[in-house]
């Protein structure tokens, strides 16, 4: 039974793309796309949610205050309360990454496409040559979570930190490193 498979044009890809299906990655939410600090703080003051990260930003004005900024959009607020409305309003407006699950820094992962260590090139997950599998449990996934939760986990940076991290961990360095040269891989969770 087949698990779970990311496909891309470069292994750094078809893992990105088979760990966006496993869970959400860090992203904006498309109703905040307010600039002007008024527009923020209406949409902030809307919710029980807009009120607390308000707070956890740090503004602490009275509610009379807050009624007199919400009343006129021109209204002068200095630069350092726009500046705690505009990071409340950011807060709100980013959903953190969900964690890398352990079911996927434990798995197996047959990898399909070109594979080079040395002088030995092969295309794996074909009749000649099985997928190249790999055992994610004896990986150190501590950078590319860190890469996942801030949202900059590249393509690159993914593949560069799994063959460091997860494969030379699991197999070892191979006879010269490791090379994913081709142009599509598919990478396969078991």
């Amino acid at each position: 039974m087949a698990g779970p498979t990311g496909h891309g044009g470069s292994l750094g890809a078809a893992l990105n793309d088979l760990l966006h299906t496993q869970v959400t990655p860090r992203h904006r939410l498309s109703s905040y796309n307010a600039k002007h600090w008024h527009a923020q703080l209406s949409q902030l003051t809307g919710t029980h949610r807009g009120y607390q990260a308000l707070e956890e930003a740090g503004l602490d004005v009275t509610v009379k205050t807050q009624i007199n900024w919400l009343s006129d959009p021109e209204y002068n607020v200095r630069r350092s309360y726009r500046d705690l409305i505009h990071t409340a309003y950011e807060n709100v407006a980013i959903v953190p990454a969900d964690p890398i699950p352990d079911r996927f820094k434990d798995g197996d992962f047959e990898i399909s496409g070109w594979v080079t260590t040395g002088r030995d090139r092969r295309q794996r997950g074909t009749r000649a040559a099985a997928p190249l599998r790999i055992d994610g449990r004896a990986g150190d996934w501590s950078e590319i979570e860190a890469l996942w939760m801030a949202g900059e986990l590249t393509d690159d940076d993914f593949e560069d930190h799994f063959i460091d991290d997860v494969i030379v961990q699991d197999i070892g360095e191979g006879t010269d490193g490791w090379t994913f040269d081709g142009g599509s891989y598919a990478v396969e969770l078991r």
